[in-house]
């Protein structure tokens, strides 16, 4: 999931990184326009079978400058 997943944020032009947690779950921190970042969550949600998933929304903070794979 996680390298599928930073082939679609840079394909929508979004920032930030995916992981890996301990317990299984996966956790995404994506930056850009609220366009781009509702089209990459539909997209995954469309390609990958997601049971649940918690947004939070916040101010863009340009924080990253490409979006990564964070190995634990």
């Amino acid at each position: 999931m996680r390298v599928a997943a930073k082939e679609m944020a840079d394909n929508f032009g979004t920032t930030g990184w995916i992981k890996n947690l301990p317990d299984g779950r996966v956790e995404l921190l994506a930056e850009g326009r609220k366009d781009q970042l509702e089209n990459l969550l539909k997209e995954l949600k469309q390609k990958f079978e997601i049971a649940k998933t918690e947004i939070q929304w916040s101010e863009n903070e340009s924080q990253f400058k490409d979006f990564n794979i964070c190995y634990n």
